[in-house]
């Protein structure tokens, strides 16, 4: 039996991460970096205020105020829900098919967004393209390794899709806001109110769409900014993640998302509730990589009092739902 990886004591990374040490404590490299950094509830205020006053600003400006990447999972749900019903915000939410969506998530998709009366865009590229992208991602590192080491390849390529469609639709419709619903430990404070700069955003796509281009050729193009987009004739949004200022409590999600009609879908992985796909991208990249893709959003939660390091190290353990990467592996003709 193979023995278990010294995880930090603190947090939840383990050896396997990569460039992790661990001090005499067993506290690791990147809790004591978070230690000396660590922003205080001043800081939370200071973007609270600023997306008050850019609501404020922008609110009423176009047909709809705000687009939102909505897959349908709880922390999207309640930043939809926060959207309109805190902000009174005029939403579009757009749910990107990457052929995985679990019934369950589909059901609390449509209840949703009929109990908020928001409109809503369901957006399924053609399936083949998706697929062969997925195939590869299963074998190939397509992105920098520091792109990986927060999600899986195959989480990586769905997300430059969504996106990037996102940003187009957004620009298109002169939606001033594009919110995700991410966790304060998929993506810091300091990025959870983002003004999508021109050239910033060229070398961002160039990035991910050339290794999605290796793969699918042009039948990608439409799902990514055209030169026309760049031409100066479209308004660039904001991204927002409003999680990161606005406190995080899944116990507390999940309670307010219920209201709803919403259910946690029970034919996801642990650290999923929408994607069938999740548990087999969880496990192609323990496999390559010896760490969960989850680690290190699970560790930051912990280290900032989101979520207790048991709870934590129990979704690290419960990796992966059999039956939906079984159902994955056949969707994809893998082996």
């Amino acid at each position: 039996m193979a023995t278990p990886p010294v995880v930090c004591t603190n947090c939840v990374l383990p050896e396997t991460f990569p460039r992790i040490r661990f001090d005499k404590d067993g506290v690791c490299n990147y809790c004591r970096d978070w230690q000396r950094k660590r922003h205080d509830e001043n800081r939370t205020a200071e973007f609270r205020r600023r997306f008050d006053a850019l609501v404020s600003e922008y609110r009423g400006v176009s047909k709809y105020d705000a687009l939102m990447c909505y897959s349908g999972g709880k922390d999207s749900t309640y930043t939809l829900s926060v959207l309109k019903e805190r902000y009174g915000l005029n939403v579009l939410a757009l749910t990107f098919d990457n052929g995985f969506v679990s019934n369950q998530a589909s059901l609390n998709i449509r209840c949703v967004v009929e109990k908020l009366g928001v409109d809503h865009i369901f957006f399924k590229p053609s399936f083949p393209v998706l697929a062969k992208i997925f195939r590869v991602c299963a074998t190939t590192d397509i992105f920098p390794p520091k792109a990986l080491e927060r999600a899986s390849t195959i989480c990586t390529a769905c997300m430059a899709v969504v996106k990037s469609s996102a940003l187009r639709l957004a620009l298109e419709k002169d939606i001033p806001f594009v919110a995700f619903g991410w966790s304060p430990g998929q993506a810091p404070i300091t990025s959870s109110i983002m003004r999508n700069n021109p050239e910033m955003v060229r070398v961002m796509q160039k990035a991910l769409f050339d290794p999605l281009y290796k793969i699918a050729g042009d039948d990608i193009s439409p799902y990514f900014l055209e030169e026309k987009h760049f031409s100066g004739s479209y308004r660039f949004p904001y991204n927002i993640h409003p999680l990161a200022f606005l406190g995080y409590s899944e116990n507390t999600i999940c309670e307010h998302i219920s209201r709803f009609g919403w259910k946690a879908p029970e034919d996801v992985d642990a650290n999923s509730t929408n994607c069938l796909l999740n548990s087999f991208a969880n496990v192609v990249h323990f496999n390559r990589f010896g760490y969960h893709p989850y680690a290190c959003e699970l560790a930051s939660l912990v280290r900032e009092g989101y979520m207790d390091r048991s709870s934590a190290l129990d979704k690290l353990r419960h990796m992966e739902n059999p039956e939906s990467t079984a159902l994955a592996k056949r969707r994809l003709g893998i082996g």
